[in-house]
């Protein structure tokens, strides 16, 4: 490994050894598929495990904790639309296309999986992050098509796709349920999800999708779309746009009276894009062969939020376990 991965926290090093393995050997055809369903199984495994280790009352206060959502949907379909429409301006210095690929990605719901496995990294609220994020999916399954329609110039109509419930419910709720059943009957289960073996399917699963994200843009070729200034341009504006939402989702839990583990949870579900489901959403309201250029921008947030706030919560979590 080089020299500068080893002296960066190891859920980093694994974010960007990831996508350089997407880019060199991304996954193809039926070893695709095969990875494909390897993710979704990893993630389901996650959240069961994060189910097994919480107790049913944690896991009740999450689900009636409304000041908690209500946080992190302003934030996910009100501060980031409005951020997208101040950058306009940005049209100027980049194709209009690919302008129109920044604001989309700040019209998308919250990554589910990784804010959760990044809450529960830095010890935040977890139960509270796994029923905010999934709200946020739901919502963003009216929520993204309507922005789009009012903010995007797009030809045709906007299809919504309420699939994205059953998907939600299979992959992530159920097995969260059944971990909770688990925690309640069978000790055994319990005593493993307390382990290190929550925190090693929790980086695995990250990594995982990572290199299932970033291969299939490999496969499609849209880093081939945009000269090399371009790209570091949207790095940049990524960079700078997860590091200001950082500040702002830990600054005003703070004065709005949130304890520790709900501002944590509101830092990583309320600074977070869904590329898991933006894309899906994209193809659906765009059509494939207008999503080149259009998702390119999210796929690069997505890459930078993840390196970002994996750092952030990897410093979280030790000054923590320093301070025990």
């Amino acid at each position: 490994m080089p020299n500068f991965l080893t002296r960066i926290d190891p859920l980093v090093a694994g974010i960007i050894v990831s996508a350089l393995i997407a880019f060199v050997l991304p996954a193809r055809g039926a070893f695709a598929d095969g990875f494909s369903v390897a993710v979704k199984l990893a993630i389901a495994l996650l959240f069961f495990l994060y189910g097994a280790r919480l107790s049913t009352r944690e896991a009740l206060n999450g689900l009636t904790h409304w000041r908690l959502h209500a946080a992190i949907l302003a934030c996910t379909f009100v501060v980031y639309p409005l951020i997208g429409i101040l950058l306009r301006p940005l049209s100027a210095v980049v194709s209009p296309e690919l302008y129109q690929g920044i604001l989309f990605l700040t019209l998308v719901p919250s990554t589910v999986q990784s804010s959760v496995a990044l809450t529960g990294i830095a010890r935040g609220n977890v139960s509270g992050a796994v029923v905010a994020a999934s709200l946020s999916s739901l919502v963003g399954v009216v929520a993204t098509p309507l922005l789009a329609m009012l903010l995007m110039r797009s030809s045709g109509g906007v299809l919504i796709d309420a699939s994205v419930f059953l998907d939600i419910s299979i992959q992530l709720l159920l097995p969260f349920l059944l971990g909770q059943l688990a925690h309640n009957f069978l000790p055994r289960v319990r005593e493993i999800a307390a382990s290190k073996a929550t925190k090693i399917v929790d980086r695995g699963s990250i990594w995982m999708v990572v290199y299932s994200a970033f291969s299939q843009g490999v496969v499609a070729g849209v880093w081939t779309q945009l000269p090399l200034w371009q790209i570091l341009f949207l790095i940049a504006l990524a960079a700078a746009l997860v590091v200001a939402m950082l500040w702002v989702t830990g600054w005003v839990p703070g004065t709005l009276g949130f304890n520790r583990a709900d501002t944590v949870a509101i830092q990583q579900c309320g600074t977070q894009k869904s590329l898991a489901t933006g894309l899906p959403m994209a193809s659906v309201m765009f059509g494939r062969a207008t999503l080149g250029t259009l998702i390119i921008p999210l796929m690069i947030y997505h890459m930078t939020q993840l390196v970002i706030c994996s750092s952030y919560v990897s410093r979280y979590a030790g000054a923590d376990e320093s301070q025990h």
